[in-house]
């Protein structure tokens, strides 16, 4: 299936990996950035093959970008230098894409949650990205709110003030109000707090993707050495009506999970991190936000209210990070080890030291 694309050599060429909320928006906004061109875009849902698209990512136009269900195909076809990854949280989910994407010389951005710390999940399947993105000169990079940035990223920033560190506390307060079913589902929104509870054995039930990767990549920033992370999941449970279009919550059900992790160095705790994640919070008088505090020299505090928009943020830090991944050094890296993430409102190009050569993507 020919994708009709026109190739320009002045432009970074991006591919992107889900055509779903995130991967339709992440489309969006690379169709906005001057310096990109979107050259292709593959889906895992087969009912969407072959839809244009513009179409498909909400535009009221044709892009003749045709959406495909084959990736390699799609690689050879629309030879781009960099993929944006947005089909999955986990890593050994995300694994086989991101290696064949490398194994094409293609440098890659997910926003698979797991991805942000990959060592966390699995050890060896990190330390093969790694070297197959050296052996391909190409980088590799997890990225997203959370984790990736508020709970994880903002800390350490805040801790090079710090002379020294006794524990750290960040708390991200959130609204689910906009997510769609498959989000609410995994909150356990909905059910009785006996059904959240049984949920919550089956593994269906799963809070907050991240909080081993946020609490290593911290740990690992600082010089921490983290022998374990606890995590607790606990309904909340809703005093009122709560209503979004895919979901309706009457007082007595679920309307959240508060998701609790810590991170300990023997007995002594280090980190703590806490996500309670509901509908509509404002309902029952509790205001969403981000705080960060540090206990130690000096002691820092840092809230924010509302909360930095989870959906929004992930988006522009995706497209954001673009020059800062083209110009690393080839390997697997987090967060923690690229420059500040800064908006892109210029030409992209121009954050781009390194030449990539289209002849190098063969």
């Amino acid at each position: 299936m020919s994708l009709q694309v026109h190739h320009s050599r002045d432009f970074i060429r991006v591919l992107i990996l889900g055509t779903g909320q995130m991967g339709s928006a992440i489309a969006r906004l690379v169709l906005a950035k001057h310096g990109l061109e979107l050259v292709g875009a593959y889906g895992r849902r087969t009912e969407r093959a072959g839809i244009d698209l513009g179409r498909a990512i909400g535009l009221e136009r044709n892009l003749d970008i045709r959406i495909s269900n084959d990736l390699p195909a799609t690689i050879d076809e629309t030879r781009p230098q960099l993929a944006i990854q947005a089909t999955c949280s986990r890593l050994a989910d995300a694994a086989e894409e991101i290696s064949l994407l490398v194994r094409h010389r293609i440098h890659v951005i997910s926003i698979a949650e797991e991805m942000a710390f990959p060592t966390c999940a699995s050890p060896a399947l990190a330390e093969e990205l790694r070297k197959l993105a050296l052996e391909h000169g190409v980088s590799i990079l997890g990225t997203g709110i959370n984790p990736g940035f508020v709970l994880d990223l903002l800390v350490i920033a805040l801790t090079g003030v710090c002379a020294d560190i006794e524990t750290i506390t960040a708390t991200r307060i959130n609204d689910l109000s906009p997510y769609g079913p498959t989000v609410l589902r995994s909150q356990g929104v909905g059910l009785t707090p006996e059904e959240f509870r049984a949920a919550l054995r089956a593994g269906t039930v799963v809070g907050h993707i991240g909080f081993q990767e946020s609490a290593h990549m911290i740990a690992h920033a600082v010089g921490w050495t983290i022998d374990r992370v606890t995590e607790t999941r606990e309904p909340i449970i809703s005093q009122v009506l709560r209503k979004t279009p895919f979901v309706t919550v009457a007082p007595g059900q679920v309307a959240g999970c508060l998701h609790t992790a810590t991170a300990y160095h023997g007995d002594k705790l280090l980190i703590t991190l806490i996500h309670p994640q509901q509908i509509h919070p404002q309902l029952e008088n509790i205001a969403t936000g981000d705080t960060i505090e540090i206990f130690g020299e000096p002691h820092i505090r840092l809230a924010g209210s509302p909360e930095i928009p989870g959906g929004t943020a992930t988006i522009a830090l995706a497209v954001n990070l673009i020059p800062h991944l083209l110009n690393a050094a080839p390997g697997l890296h987090t967060m923690a080890d690229l420059p500040v993430p800064a908006a892109m409102l210029g030409d992209v190009r121009k954050r781009i030291r390194r030449h990539i050569h289209e002849e190098s993507h063969g």
